[in-house]
């Protein structure tokens, strides 16, 4: 049976009972593009994070990058040792049961099992960010430090070079 998916309710009992500082921000609109969900929070793009799962050699691997940016599965393999076939898109089925979170609504935290992180040097870079707020129609504000702090991620530049 499969577990029903966490919400921003969960996502906000994650960051009470772990003291992060972070907020949820309700939204008006689902925003279900970077340019949307930059729009509707009136900040620029590279501002908004995606949290994406990869499956690395049948393990789930998490990686936070900025919203514009493409991440390079090459770089990924390289930096893990893998082949570059080795490195997948996790299914949204699989996302979902590894963080809990349907596709379109993950936060780079609070998922149903611990996941190994690595972000991208682009969001470090930046004071504060959004990512997915539990819900399609929601968004989490916090500080990269913050985001670092709080999932232990490895600082990796995945992104594909821009031309």
């Amino acid at each position: 049976m499969v577990p029903e998916p966490l919400t921003r309710e969960d996502l906000q009992q994650h960051i009470d009972v772990g003291g992060i500082e972070a907020k949820i921000i309700p939204l008006d609109e689902h925003t279900a593009t970077v340019n949307d969900a930059a729009r509707v929070l009136g900040v620029e793009t590279d501002q908004i994070i995606k949290s994406l799962v990869f499956m690395v050699a049948g393990e789930p691997l998490l990686v936070i990058s900025n919203g514009t940016a493409r991440v390079d599965r090459r770089k990924l393999a390289a930096h893990l040792g893998v082949g570059r076939g080795r490195v997948k898109f996790a299914s949204a089925e699989q996302t979902l049961a590894v963080s809990g979170y349907v596709v379109g609504s993950m936060p780079p935290f609070g998922h149903r099992q611990a996941l190994k992180t690595l972000v991208d040097p682009a969001v470090t870079r930046l004071e504060t960010v959004y990512g997915g707020g539990g819900a399609v129609d929601a968004m989490l504000r916090l500080t990269t430090a913050e985001l670092q702090r709080v999932t232990g991620a490895e600082v990796v530049d995945v992104s594909e070079d821009v031309a």
